[in-house]
């Protein structure tokens, strides 16, 4: 059985939280988990996220690669954490992991898979800075991924964000970079062209440069690696880690010991 529990953090005016966007994603989170639903590009490019996750995290922190279970004493935080499609593949791998969403129906629907699925997660649905303030934390990795560009205040929520890293942690920052290439492919391709997504889930005027991004992690303490692509090849019908960052990208942030 499962331990999974939701706990409520304050939701006040709040950087983390854009009305609209909670909203927009609580009408279809019961479909987190269908691989062919509207989550299903989420799905595809899942296993190439992840697998860069555990790599990165296992050279970070020395673990043991040939574990299943490498991540046993991390803990990790999973912000924006949706229906917990990355939270879930986290506590597998051992990690002491929580899951936090604005979204009270994703927390629902992530509580419920772990508990069928029998994995012990704390899920929340609450904010970042909520965290902060309920003295949680600190995590050694926070993994903020495709959040931001969904947030109100972007910059308040990443230097929020950053203050929940232990000294000598890492924070996984992942989202939609603001060219004309993106605005091409991730918004009117994949949302009016090729349906992948529900038209309008994604604003264009919140897509962000990986420098923007650093920018604001150096101001919050925080050193970034150069931004990775993750990149989709069509005839493969695969996504893959590459050097092209026009469109999705990961970007690493390292805190000072």
């Amino acid at each position: 059985m499962s331990n999974s529990s939701e706990k409520t953090l304050s939701k006040a005016v709040s950087p983390s939280i854009d009305p609209d966007e909670v909203e927009k994603f609580s009408r279809i989170a019961s479909e987190w988990w269908d691989p062919k639903g509207k989550f299903r590009p989420l799905h595809k490019f899942n296993p190439t996220r992840l697998g860069f996750l555990r790599d990165l995290l296992v050279e970070h922190f020395k673990l043991d690669g040939a574990s299943a279970t490498p991540f046993s004493g991390l803990k990790l935080l999973d912000i924006g954490c949706g229906g917990g499609l990355v939270t879930e593949p986290m506590a597998r791998m051992g990690a002491d992991i929580m899951g936090v969403d604005a979204s009270e129906a994703n927390i629902k629907t992530a509580m419920v898979h772990a508990e069928q699925s029998g994995l012990t997660i704390d899920y929340r649905a609450g904010t970042a800075e909520a965290l902060g303030d309920a003295g949680e934390g600190p995590f050694d990795a926070v993994l903020n991924l495709e959040i931001i560009e969904h947030v109100a205040d972007p910059e308040a929520f990443l230097k929020d964000c950053v203050s929940l890293v232990k000294p000598g942690g890492l924070m996984v920052v992942a989202t939609l970079n603001k060219t004309f290439k993106s605005l091409a492919l991730a918004k009117i391709g994949a949302e009016y062209i090729l349906r992948w997504l529900p038209p309008g889930t994604h604003d264009f005027e919140k897509f962000l440069s990986p420098d923007q991004i650093c920018d604001w992690m150096a101001d919050a303490g925080m050193l970034c690696d150069d931004p990775v692509g993750v990149s989709y090849n069509p005839l493969m019908d695969r996504w893959s880690i590459s050097n092209d960052t026009d469109v999705n990208y990961m970007v690493v942030g390292r805190k000072a010991s």
